[in-house]
Parts: structure tokens; C-alpha cells; sequence
């Protein structure tokens, strides 16, 4: 197993990133579309309508690979935000608050952070132009 597994790594990162950045921006579609569904108790504010964009616009950023650490960092800094904004002051204990998603979007987009994009990415894609290019020389101008 220990030979075969890491075969695999690069790949299973890229699911992972993909798919926790499409749940992350269907919190973001949630709450400016109202689509899938409409919040229960749902009132837009300024706060909520500031999440939802950095939700919509960062879960799309990471789940296609683009800019993906800037916008993993910032999604993690609003995840926990959000939690020590609303779910800290109900109780400590996530599972009591109802904060366990932003506990973990928080961890996973701080895991992307230090990881980067890794591969099935744009990010990997332009590294990998720009890393192919050669330099132009000053006597083919």
C-alpha cells in the first residue's frame, strides 16, 4: 500500500481542493442568489452580503485552481471569523454551536494555503508555461 498510495496524492489533493471549493461557493450562491435554497431566518446585511461574495468568489478561485492561495488564505480568515463572530458566543463547542462547517472550511483552506494549488489547477497550468518558455536571447531582438 505505502508504494501505491502515493501515486495518488496529487490527484486526491485535487478532489479535495475542487470539491471543498464548490461547497464553499454554494455558501456564497445561498446567500446572494438564494439559490439552491433560501437560509432559514435568512436577512441580508452588509456583513452577510461581504461573506457571500468572498464565499462565491474564493470557492470558485480554489476550485479551479486559480490564485488558489491568496484566495484559501482569505477564505480561511473569514471562516474563522465567522466563527468566533457567531458560533463562539452560542457555546465553545462547535457541534453545540453549529459552527463544525466553518471549523472545518477554516482548516481545509488553511491545508490549501500552505499547499498551494497543486495539480488539475490553472495556477500549475501558468507555472508550467512560464516554465517551459525559454528566455529570449539578446541577439534575436
Amino acid at each position: 500500500m505505502r508504494t501505491i498510495l502515493p501515486r495518488f496524492e496529487p490527484f486526491a489533493f485535487a478532489l479535495f481542493r475542487m470539491v471543498f471549493g464548490f461547497l464553499f461557493l454554494q455558501f456564497g450562491t445561498q446567500k446572494l442568489c438564494l439559490w439552491p435554497n433560501t437560509p432559514v431566518g435568512y436577512t441580508p446585511t452588509t456583513l452577510t452580503k461581504i461573506a457571500a461574495s468572498i464565499e462565491l468568489v474564493c470557492g470558485l478561485l480554489i476550485m479551479v485552481g486559480l490564485f488558489t492561495q491568496f484566495a484559501a488564505f482569505l477564505a480561511s480568515g473569514e471562516m474563522a471569523a465567522a466563527y468566533f463572530l457567531a458560533h463562539f458566543p452560542v457555546s465553545v463547542w462547535p457541534v453545540v454551536s453549529r459552527g463544525v462547517p466553518a471549523v472545518l472550511f477554516c482548516f481545509a483552506f488553511l491545508f490549501i494555503t500552505a499547499h498551494g494549488a497543486g495539480t488539475w489547477s490553472i495556477d500549475a497550468l501558468w507555472r508550467t508555461r512560464v516554465r517551459d518558455k525559454e528566455p529570449i536571447r539578446s541577439d534575436e531582438h
